[in-house]
């Protein structure tokens, strides 16, 4: 397994969350952004630096993912397609993006895309609590234990 972070978005505490547990387990964490990442010293955890352009980071992500890797991000798009590819998807809230649930989060992302476009005002997301921290750490851990089995 190999971690992967569409890193532009990712907030900063849950890269360092990242970055210990790749270190603790041994496995290797790219992170890929159009801007550069800072990455502690390590011979498991690097950064990918692509060019900026609308979904650059994105395409760059879903052509070096395999099955059985996991995709760090809270773009749905994204997530359907490396779900395709056989890849595990983890937001940075902790949820699960799957075969099962990516379908109505499209639609749902979609419809919100279509309000915004007709003017509706619909916000964005809250933000990044302490409790979608732990759920994130929590579910990062039960997917690196499932990967050593």
């Amino acid at each position: 397994m190999h971690l992967w972070v569409d890193a532009d978005a990712c907030p900063g505490v849950i890269k360092e969350i990242l970055f210990r547990a790749a270190e603790r387990v041994g496995i290797r964490l790219t992170l890929i952004a159009n801007q550069p990442i800072q990455t502690p010293p390590s011979k498991l955890i690097d950064s990918v630096q692509v060019a900026a352009g609308f979904d650059v980071a994105d395409d760059e992500i879903v052509r070096r993912v395999s099955s059985g890797d996991l995709v760090v991000t809270a773009d749905i798009p994204l997530a359907a397609e490396v779900i395709e590819k056989g890849a595990l998807v983890l937001t940075p809230r902790g949820e699960a993006q799957t075969r099962e649930n990516i379908r109505s989060r499209l639609q749902m992302r979609d419809f919100m895309e279509t309000l915004r476009g007709s003017g509706i005002h619909t916000g964005g997301p809250s933000a990044l609590t302490a409790a979608d921290r732990k759920r994130f750490a929590d579910a990062l851990d039960r997917y690196l234990a499932t990967a050593g089995e």
